[in-house]
Parts: C-alpha cells; structure tokens; sequence
C-alpha cells in the first residue's frame, strides 16, 4: 500500500468514525489491499481480510505491536508486545476459498459479510447456527441431516481451514496467576492507531493554524519533517 499523506489519513478517520467496526476494517482493507476491487472485499476468507491489515499495520507503524489487556480476575493491566511475523505465521493462500466437507455437507471459511449477517444476534449458539448455515454450501440428499449436532466440529475445522480468520492470544496475570484466552482483533486494533493518529495531526494543525493563520491544507501540504519544525518554535 501506498503511504497515507495527512489529508487521507484525515479523509479516512472522518469516513470510519462513524461506521460498525466491521465497516472500519473493510475500508482500511481497501486501502490494504488495492489490487482488489473495494466490493469483494467482504467476501474474502476472514483470514485474507485480517493478514492484509497486519501488513498494513507494519508498514504504518511497525512490526511489534504494544497491546494492553485487563486480567478479568483481578483487574490489573497487562502489557503486551505482540509481533506481526509471528501472527502471520500461520498465513495461507487464504485469497481462495478453501472448503469443508463433514458429514455430507460442504461449507466455506466465513467472511465479513457473513460476520454483518449474524452482528446483531445476542444468543451466541444461535449466531454460530446462522453463521454456519450462511457458509454451507452443499447438504446431504437426506432431508432429516441438521447443521446444530456439527457445530463444534464444524468450528474446529473451519479454524484450521482459515487459521488467521481470528487470532486468540493465551495470557497469564503475573498479579493473580490467572490463564485466561482472548481474542485479538487486528481490524479494531488498527483503527484505534489510525484515529489517535489522526487526533493528533488534528491536533497539529489546530496549533500551526492558531500560530500563523494557515488553512488545514497548507498545514497539510508541508512535510513531516517541516511541520514538526514548526510546532517546535509554537510550543517553545
């Protein structure tokens, strides 16, 4: 992907902030995968969607990624250092649409218009049902063969055909002891990284536009380098 220049990365906060997070991700998606027409972005495999933001995010910010997480015991804060190389070590050719066959039935890895579909569904078993029965995409002859008695199966063997569809992190508190998994969302993730991003470019030209009178976009137009140079003489 191409560098964002101040003005886009502005365009794309004010486009993302109000939309579902599962919105944020195909529109940062676009911009990481480019190759891509924007409208079959929320019909690849989760996996496809989820390895292009972690590249996007190590060229926006790096390669280690400094997390945070509550123990859910105790409460205390936990640090992370996760690395996107790690994470990626799983990555397959997931542009594809690998398939599933189990007990007669033959289902896709799900994507993030199936995830839209089943969003809004608060019984958890009800929307794996849904969510599996949007990925099934040939069943048995026999009429009485029922996609529920499948679902842990069908789980189990969808994650290893897409096994960068969801990233779970197994985490220990070094105050309580307490071992607990949680899940990592790459797409969230990024966009809490875009937006501080943003606020502070924000915060920059409300600054230099205060100080010498300039428009948000001859603020803009001045390299990194230029601007900070200017904020320095501002602040000292």
């Amino acid at each position: 992907m191409a560098a964002l220049g101040g003005s886009d990365l502005l365009a794309l906060w004010e486009t993302g902030s109000p939309r579902h997070g599962l919105d944020r991700a195909l529109l940062l998606g676009a911009l990481a995968r480019p190759d891509l027409p924007a409208g079959c972005l929320a019909d690849l495999p989760l996996g496809a969607l989820n390895e292009a933001l972690l590249r996007m995010r190590s060229t926006m910010f790096g390669e280690r990624i400094p997390a945070w997480v509550g123990c859910e015991r105790c409460g205390e804060r936990l640090e992370l250092a996760l690395d996107a190389d790690i994470l990626l070590g799983a990555a397959c050719d997931s542009d594809t649409r690998p398939e599933l066959e189990l007990a007669g039935f033959r289902f896709r890895a799900p994507s993030t218009r199936d995830l839209a579909a089943v969003a809004a569904e608060r019984d958890t078993t009800v929307a794996a049902l849904r969510l599996l029965g949007l990925c099934c995409m040939a069943r048995p002859a026999d009429p009485a063969a029922a996609l529920e008695p499948l679902l842990d199966e069908a789980a189990i063997g969808l994650a290893a055909l897409d096994p960068t569809a969801e990233f779970t992190l197994d985490l220990a508190c070094e105050v309580c002891a307490h071992r607990w998994s949680a899940p990592f969302d790459i797409g969230a993730l990024l966009w809490e990284e875009v937006a501080a991003r943003a606020r502070a470019l924000l915060d920059e030209v409300h600054l230099l536009a205060h100080a010498y009178g300039w428009s948000e976009a001859e603020i803009l137009a001045l390299s990194e380098r230029r601007r900070a140079a200017y904020l320095d003489r501002v602040c000292a």
